[in-house]
């Protein structure tokens, strides 16, 4: 079975509000970020499994990447956190850049 993500999909997943300021960021990021329609089903799974350590999937706010954040201070579910984002990345060939300091990361792209 194939999974077509469409943006207002990939909102609603997000718990963002379908409308047409959210549609406009997303639709950027999609175009700024290489290869997404690679890798954009397997946002939805990815956001679902972050949700018991207190992280998300998010549209970043300074730049045109979604991000994965965890807020957690809990340093077990960091550790979780962080190894299930590397294992997601290396799965499914999916560059990210850590975020200096802080538990997120930016989704850049497909990796070839």
């Amino acid at each position: 079975m194939s999974i077509n993500v469409t943006p207002e999909t990939l909102l609603t997943q997000m718990d963002y509000p379908v409308k047409e300021a959210t549609l406009s960021q997303l639709e950027r990021i999609i175009s700024n970020t290489e290869n997404f329609d690679k890798f954009a089903k397997h946002i939805i799974s990815l956001n679902d499994e972050l949700k018991r350590f207190n992280a998300i999937v998010a549209m970043s706010n300074s730049h045109d990447y979604l991000k994965i954040k965890c807020d957690s201070h809990d340093e077990e579910e960091i550790k979780a956190f962080e190894d299930i984002v590397k294992h997601w990345s290396q799965k499914y060939k999916v560059d990210i850049q850590k975020v200096e300091g802080k538990n997120t990361y930016y989704i850049l792209g497909h990796k070839q």
